[in-house]
Formats: structure tokens, C-alpha cells, sequence
């Protein structure tokens, strides 16, 4: 009897560690999935940054020759109609006027649900979303009301995320707000394949709505210099 009860002993040992095991082995498995899925975005955001860098050179350069012209054509007493609305575009593109437009807004909540453990969004995570609905051509976005314009800073002080140094945490609500303005099913496309799927494996919640927005200007400082 006794050896009975030794041998249903050692094999209720040897189970429990086989699933400790196998537990182990699997959540190694799971880390390395997450590594490689990490990598995988920041390979992708590297080149939408890079493309984004060059894109905002280009329309910097468009924007100092526009404003140029709009001089000209003040001082000989007037603007073209195709002037004034290539100006209003600009001022769209740089984020010195309210917008209003078909768009899809974003909402992300990345506390913790249903007693899992998730990975909170970082500041290069709001980058890299902010990054690739500028590259699905997004002519607008905002994040928590903060427009996003060429000057604008993601950063963290203590605890707090900035944004245009302002703070965006909420108290009550999604965490995360993000309104994009343009052509609804390039941004969904973009957003879902290259940061959604992402999102949503590291336990983010990811809600994606088309509807027509309106997304404030912004109101800090934003000057360009002319032939910089």
C-alpha cells in the first residue's frame, strides 16, 4: 500500500512539473513572439519615419515658395483665387487651422482588462501611430484634442505624458483619443496592418470608428523660416 501511494505521488509530482514545464515553455515562446513582433514594428516605423522626414522636407520647401509668392502678390495688390486656396491647404497641412472631415477615430485602452496584465502604450508607440496615419495620408490628426504638427513633442515628464507640452492623461474615458482626417479606408488599412494587430497581442483594447470629425488647430508656437 505504501509503495501504492509513493508511486501515485511521484506521478502527481512528475505531471505538476511537466506542466510547469511546458507553462514555462510556452511563455517563452510567447516572449520571443512578442520580441519578434516588437522588431517587426520598429523596422516599420523606421521607414515610415524615414519617409515622413522627407515628405515634411518636401512640403516645407512647397510651403517657403508658397509663402513667397502670397508676398509677391500682396504687394502688387491682391491674391488668386489658386493661390488663396493652395495657402488654405498649407494651413491645413501645418496644423494653424480647424479642420473638419470623413476620418476614423482610434480609441486605445491600454489599462488593464479582466485582471490581465498588459503592455501600457509608450510615447513611441503614440509616435509611431501618429507616424503611419501621416503615411496613409492622413491631412489631419489629433491625440487627446493635441493636434499634431511638424514641432510637435511626444515625451514623458515623471509619470505625465506631454503632448505639445501638454498634458494628455485622462481621468475619466479612453485613455487614448486619436482622430485622423482623409481618406477613411487607407487609414483603417494602414493603422490596422501595421500597428492595430500589434496593439491588440500586447492585451491593448483597439477600437477603430469612421465618421466625420473635427480636429482643433494648433496653438502653440509654429513658424518656418523662409530658405531653411
Amino acid at each position: 500500500m505504501r509503495k501504492k501511494v509513493l508511486a501515485v505521488s511521484v506521478t502527481c509530482v512528475a505531471i505538476a512539473l511537466g506542466f510547469l514545464i511546458s507553462l514555462s515553455i510556452q511563455t517563452q515562446k510567447d516572449v520571443e513572439a512578442l520580441d519578434l513582433l516588437q522588431s517587426q514594428r520598429l523596422s516599420s516605423v523606421k521607414n515610415l519615419l524615414v519617409a515622413a522626414q522627407a515628405d515634411g522636407t518636401r512640403l516645407k520647401e512647397e510651403h517657403n515658395n508658397l509663402m513667397l509668392q502670397l508676398d509677391q502678390a500682396r504687394n502688387q495688390g491682391g491674391t488668386s483665387p489658386e493661390l488663396q486656396a493652395q495657402l488654405d491647404h498649407y494651413q491645413m497641412m501645418d496644423g494653424t487651422t480647424a479642420v473638419q472631415g470623413p476620418g476614423i477615430m482610434i480609441t486605445i485602452d491600454d489599462r488593464q482588462q479582466d485582471h490581465k496584465t498588459v503592455f501600457p502604450l509608450t510615447t513611441d508607440d503614440l509616435m509611431a501611430i501618429s507616424n503611419i496615419l501621416k503615411f496613409a495620408g492622413a491631412e489631419a490628426i489629433s491625440i487627446n484634442g493635441q493636434r499634431i504638427v511638424a514641432p510637435t513633442a511626444i515625451v514623458m515628464s515623471g509619470s505625465t505624458k506631454l503632448i505639445n507640452q501638454v498634458p494628455i492623461t485622462r481621468t475619466e474615458g479612453m485613455p487614448y483619443e486619436i482622430l485622423a482626417i482623409g481618406d477613411q479606408d487607407q487609414l483603417v488599412d494602414y493603422f490596422s496592418k501595421l500597428e492595430a494587430t500589434g496593439l491588440k497581442q500586447s492585451g491593448i483594447s483597439v477600437s477603430i470608428v469612421r465618421k466625420t470629425l473635427q480636429i482643433p488647430s494648433y496653438k502653440g508656437s509654429y513658424s518656418v523660416g523662409k530658405g531653411s
